[in-house]
């Protein structure tokens, strides 16, 4: 995959999870918003209903009144009837009855009047009655008319008397604050509002006796008018309840808890999965290039010898050099050599594909780890002598038996002391260490080569991986030396580390249990 097409299936992939949280950010807000007004609608539906039922219990107390003041005095109670029984029975009220007698004078004058026109209309039916001679249906059909008059006018003398009786009573008289917040309560949890609330009543815009001590004004504020039906200043209401819900942004947080919280972690799989894809494009990326590097440096590793190998044959074959029996062994051992050198380079990408399907045999056997770093130095010892190197032994370790497998962890400190000469840039510097620590054996190769990166120190036993320095073979190799390093000591149960600075070096360290 080239880098354009690489860049724009991010980019789509991108905008298309860029999509999806916006549309799933605009849901939830969406339904925090529905949340709000489905709130509202509930709570000024339990506002109108409490205020029907008030109005409500208020009428029929008032009935029940004054059907009592009926039985008392023997007729439908006039207000003159009214006001002195609730004068003489009820101290509370007086202050109320006498302030009534001076407010409520055209509700008296509509008494008056409705009385004289009830009188005006039965001696009219009787007088009518005589003069015309009707039939007995015809008066009795008359009497049902006249009838339904007077409780129509009836019902109306009886709403005047509770306009009347009520428009001088303060809030406190007409109910209890109990009995609001009752119920207020009751009906709140019958639609499913189980959150706190404040509440006021005010009468004409200023605030009642009756009130929560938490109530606060504001634009969340929720109100509705109590008994309108017996309002008549102004056709303005005069009592008005507000209540208000400190917590209601949480409640409905809480309603919507479920579906939000389910939402947010299906993004965040989302993410996640994305992220991931993401992760392995780019790893996949890598090892594509990776592996191109190294197909490029193993054609060259094998280029080298062939080529060698071509011109020794080439040379053997010349009369001149055949005859000279010291020039051909020279040339066979070249050949023998650069042979050698291409099966080591096939003998280890075998070995690395070994491990990764976990089919190498590593038999181990009691060893001391001293002779192991020994031979491991014997096979590199020509080649830092050609380059007028120095290798120092610092062997501190008293302690030295160990469990391995002699073979493979040679070829491990082979590969870190081929490392350490391979990317030393001028004479090659190495000290090879041990010490005990507890029951342990420390290995540390240390050079003064050109160091590594904080990049490159997290990678570096990663397969196929080389750091490039410029030119792609400027040094040898294929990326398969510390990955197979790594994998015979993970198999060994040891531990391996690496301390290292741009430009001053690289210290390798190998922890391994000693055999008690």
């Amino acid at each position: 995959m080239n880098k354009t097409r690489f860049r724009l299936l991010v980019f789509f992939m991108s905008l298309s999870l860029i999509g999806i949280i916006l549309v799933q950010l605009s849901w939830i807000n969406s339904s925090f918003r529905n949340g709000e007004i489905r709130f509202k609608s509930d709570v000024q539906q339990v506002l109108n209903i409490v205020s029907l039922r008030l109005e409500t219990a208020e009428k029929e107390n008032f009935y029940r009144l004054y059907s009592h003041i009926r039985d008392s005095v023997g007729h439908p109670p006039n207000q003159a009837d009214f006001a002195n029984y609730l004068y003489k029975g009820n101290i509370r009220e007086r202050n109320n009855i006498i302030y009534s007698d001076i407010v409520a004078q055209s509700y008296k004058e509509e008494l008056e009047f409705i009385e004289d026109a009830s009188v005006l209309n039965n001696n009219s039916l009787t007088e009518n009655s005589g003069e015309n001679g009707m039939t007995i249906d015809a008066v009795k059909q008359s009497m049902n008319n006249v009838k339904k008059e007077n409780e129509k006018k009836e019902n109306l003398k009886i709403q005047l008397l509770f306009e009347y009786y009520n428009e001088g009573r303060p809030i406190e008289s007409r109910i209890s604050e109990e009995t609001l917040v009752r119920t207020l309560k009751a009906e709140m949890e019958g639609s499913g509002i189980d959150t706190y609330f404040e509440y006021v009543v005010y009468k004409d815009g200023l605030a009642t006796k009756m009130h929560s001590k938490g109530f606060s004004f504001n634009q969340d504020n929720y109100g509705i008018t109590l008994f309108p039906g017996s309002s008549r200043i102004g056709d303005k209401p005069v009592y008005r309840l507000m209540i208000c819900f400190p917590n209601k942004q949480k409640f409905i947080l809480t309603e919507l808890l479920g579906i939000t919280s389910l939402s947010i972690v299906f993004t965040f799989i989302i993410i996640i999965a994305y992220l991931s894809a993401i992760n392995q494009l780019i790893k996949q990326k890598q090892i594509s290039e990776i592996k191109t590097d190294f197909i490029n440096n193993m054609t060259h590793e094998f280029k080298t010898p062939i080529a060698t190998i071509n011109l020794a044959l080439d040379a053997i074959k010349n009369p001149k050099i055949l005859g000279d029996t010291e020039k051909v062994q020279r040339y066979l051992q070249m050949i023998r050599e650069e042979n050698k050198r291409m099966h080591s380079q096939v003998e280890n990408v075998l070995q690395i594909s070994k491990l990764d399907r976990k089919e190498l045999d590593l038999s181990k056997d009691q060893a001391d780890i001293h002779d192991i770093i020994e031979d491991a130095i014997e096979h590199v010892h020509l080649i830092i002598e050609a380059r007028e190197g120095q290798l120092t032994r610092h062997f501190h370790a008293t302690r030295t038996t160990v469990l391995l497998n002699d073979v493979h962890f040679t070829n491990v400190i082979v590969n870190i002391l081929d490392n350490a000469i391979k990317y030393s840039e001028g004479v090659p510097e190495i000290d090879v260490y041990t010490e005990n620590v507890k029951d342990f054996v420390l290995i540390k190769i240390t050079d003064k080569g050109l160091g590594m990166s904080k990049t490159t120190q997290k990678r570096i036993f990663e397969k196929f991986y080389r750091e490039h320095t410029g030119d792609l073979h400027n040094v040898k190799g294929h990326g398969l030396g510390l990955a197979y390093v790594k994998r015979i000591i993970d198999d060994h149960n040891c531990h391996i580390y690496v301390e290292s600075e741009k430009g001053k070096g690289s210290t390798f360290i190998i922890k391994m249990p000693l055999i008690n």
